[in-house]
């Protein structure tokens, strides 16, 4: 029965297929034809990630494992046949009668349209992207999915395991295909991207295989499904020789090809350096604001609301003594005080974990007056995987599968223990975790009556702007009293201001690497090496950094809208309803679904 159900086995994706029709039946009245097509489209793209459908759970349910045993094709040819899917996609949603809908079901069918569209004007950018960066490149994505996603509680999930490092090889080769056709196209790297993933791969494979991370990971979680003693000791030896003739054979390529990128004259530009690159970032732009702003008007309202910030920072500071430098020059003193750092041991890292964990149980007690929809899966706390915290973001957070098998995580960066400050931690918590994304994508899962694809897509301008606003929020409700805390939360504020200055500036107004780092430590404060970190993931990342005040702001802006005109009948708990009820939406269809709350509340 087992191998029937391996990945591209007939029974697989009849199970699924099945499964899915049932489902829909069950729950979707009319009409039912679009509602079928909206799961099929979602189905015919899932199969095609399996990586994707381990990270997000959804076979688990139907007792189907097999994707679980291969890797997502990474070659070119796959490119190029998610483009022409796309475009049948796009043909076939616009063959059902929009006008024929009403409620939900004209929303997704304008959520999917809208989707669609925005992917359709990105086909000529389609290889102007960077698969192997310091940030979520495919060389530090792969073995993280390995370790935190896939499933491990059989015989049968480590032969999958053993499969997907098998699949490593293969992989990396297609990888390099890539490569090596953005090479010929003129698409390459920042040199800083090129030396920082060196370093990062030549460490990957540094250990002997028996000390390796894909190893440990293993041998701690089998050695919990009480598997026999031999079999078990068979599986290790297993393990250990892909570790050994496949995972690090793999990462040898692809290091000599990121040495033979290092010797081409390379520089740390944004991407108006690539071909076509100005329309390029006027896309994405797009594509993350879900706004038809340009680059010069965000990059004025990021002075404007540097200038903002920065002047309420001035006050909070001198209100607390410190009145003496620049608002950047104050902070900084402020990072090095002793009662705000931990100390830069391993107790100091525990401490740290469990202090961000207790933030988030209190804050989440404290909101039924201000939230009716609460998610049903918890989160937790965790380090990012040493391998690659050097490189990584401050924070990050992974959602829980749509299974519920395991909570949301949020994980912290230790690898510096300066950059750590107390008076920041409450704000990043209620970013990451509640009511951050945690709260936002969880809710979105578990949403009922939706296609599949309304629970998962994600707008980063509503997504990111809901964290921020959560930031907001927190303060509103009396958890950042202290006057610390609320400096940590303006600091946070302020440099997503001044993304939008120095994203733009990067892209569009062709500031230098060390300029964006200079402007962010005169008007931010912040460490150095989060600095750094900071612009270089602008650099890979163009345009996702403005999503996040542009987002804030519009949430804002009709919180207020709605308060003005229904008085005393606003509630902020219906207006929360609004905003978290459809999953994740593009500005403008969020927008009409407030008017059409006010609307509603108003007879």
């Amino acid at each position: 029965m087992k191998s029937l159900l391996k990945w591209g086995g007939g029974l697989a994706l009849v199970a699924v297929l099945v499964a899915v029709a049932l489902t829909v039946q069950a729950i979707y009245f009319r009409p039912l034809s679009i509602r079928i097509f909206y799961e099929k489209l979602f189905i015919q793209r899932v199969l095609e990630d399996p990586e994707l459908l381990t990270e997000l759970g959804l076979l688990e349910q139907f007792g189907i494992h097999g994707h679980n045993a291969r890797l997502t094709d990474a070659s070119p040819e796959h490119t190029e046949c998610a483009a022409r899917r796309l475009t049948r996609e796009l043909e076939q949603l616009h063959a059902y009668d929009r006008s024929s809908l009403t409620g939900q079901a004209a929303l997704s069918y304008d959520v999917l349209d809208y989707y669609l569209q925005t992917e359709k004007a990105g086909l000529p950018f389609r290889y102007h992207d960077y698969p192997v960066n310091q940030m979520f490149g495919v060389q530090s994505q792969l073995p993280t999915m390995m370790t935190t996603s896939q499933p491990l509680r059989s015989v049968s999930d480590a032969e999958d395991y053993i499969s997907r490092l098998h699949g490593f090889g293969r992989k990396f080769d297609q990888l390099l295909r890539s490569l090596e056709l953005r090479e010929r196209k003129g698409i390459l790297p920042p040199r800083f991207v090129v030396e920082k993933v060196l370093a990062e791969m030549r460490n990957f494979i540094a250990m002997p295989p028996r000390e390796h991370l894909l190893y440990n990971s293993f041998v701690e979680r089998m050695g919990k499904t009480g598997a026999d003693e031999a079999v078990f000791a068979s599986l290790k030896e297993q393990v250990e020789a892909e570790i050994r003739d496949t995972v690090y054979p793999a990462y040898r390529r692809l290091i000599a090809y990121f040495m033979h990128l290092n010797s081409l004259p390379l520089e740390n530009n944004g991407v108006w350096a690539l071909p076509d690159g100005k329309a390029f970032y006027e896309w994405k732009v797009r594509e993350n604001t879900t706004t038809e702003m340009s680059a010069e008007e965000i990059h004025l309202l990021g002075l404007s609301e540097v200038a903002r910030i920065e002047a309420e920072m001035d006050r909070l500071l001198a209100s607390q003594g410190y009145d003496q430098g620049s608002v950047g020059e104050r902070m900084r003193r402020l990072s090095k005080e002793a009662r705000f750092l931990y100390p830069d041991t391993d107790e100091g890292r525990r401490q740290v974990l469990q202090d961000y964990q207790r933030i988030i149980d209190e804050i989440d007690a404290r909101l039924d007056d201000v939230f009716n929809l609460r998610p049903d899966s918890g989160v937790v706390v965790k380090r990012i995987p040493r391998f690659k915290e050097k490189t990584s973001a401050g924070a990050y957070y992974n959602a829980p599968p749509m299974d519920g098998s395991r909570p949301g995580t949020f994980y912290a960066n230790l690898y510096d223990m300066s950059a750590v400050r107390k008076w920041g931690m409450r704000t990043l918590a209620y970013h990451e975790a509640i009511p951050g994304h945690h709260f936002q994508i969880s809710i979105a899962h578990e949403l009922k009556g939706l296609p599949t694809f309304r629970k998962i897509l994600p707008f980063t301008a509503y997504v990111e702007g809901w964290a921020l606003y959560a930031e907001r929020l927190a303060k509103e409700i009396g958890m950042l009293e202290d006057p610390f805390d609320d400096l940590g939360r303006l600091q946070a504020e302020m440099f997503r201001a001044v993304r939008l200055v120095v994203d733009t500036g990067l892209h569009a107004k062709r500031w230098t690497r060390e300029q964006a780092i200079t402007y962010m430590r005169d008007k931010t404060g912040m460490p150095d090496t989060d600095i750094v970190a900071e612009v270089e993931r602008y650099l890979v990342m163009p345009g996702q950094a403005l999503a996040y005040k542009i987002g804030m702001l519009k949430i804002l802006e009709l919180r207020e809208k709605a308060r003005q005109a229904l008085g005393p009948r606003f509630d902020i708990r219906d207006f929360h309803d609004v905003i978290l009820g459809n999953g994740a939406l593009p500005l403008p269809l969020l927008e009409r679904q407030v008017e059409a709350y006010i609307a509603r509340k108003s007879v």
